[in-house]
């Protein structure tokens, strides 16, 4: 017989298995090499909560980043050397997908409500330069 439990989504993460189980863990900024996508929610009050100093990139997949409520900006470094920022702004309600392999970072414009949906295997973090 199965237990059937709540998870409290803003405490934990869930991963889900190639192999079809979905288990509630403790949320990872990085993969763990399990294959396994991970579906973590948040909630934001400063820009320091989403690491708006660090740029992160997922080489294995690409991610859904979604703001629930409040309002973020999502920034995408240059796709070339030189170029400029893309900035994608997200209101409550809505997403986006970054690319696979795309760094990118957010800001906040109020406080909010975000879940990230991606598979976490080679994440990498590199610390902004460019902050004024």
């Amino acid at each position: 017989m199965t237990t059937t439990t709540t998870v409290d989504l803003f405490a934990s993460a869930l991963r889900f298995h190639p192999d079809g189980d979905v288990r509630a863990v403790e949320r990872q900024m990085t993969g763990n090499g399990s294959g396994a996508w991970q579906v973590a929610t948040f909630h934001v009050e400063t820009d320091a909560d989403v690491h708006a100093d660090h740029w992160e990139m997922h080489p294995e997949a690409e991610e859904a980043v979604c703001c629930l409520t409040g309002g973020v900006r999502l920034h995408l470094r240059p796709a070339v050397p030189g170029g400029t920022e893309d900035v994608v702004r997200l209101r409550a309600g809505t997403a986006v997908i970054v690319p696979r392999g795309r760094w990118h970072r957010l800001e906040l414009d109020a406080p909010s409500d975000l879940m990230s949906i991606t598979l976490r295997d080679g994440t990498r973090l590199e610390k902004r330069t460019d902050t004024h």
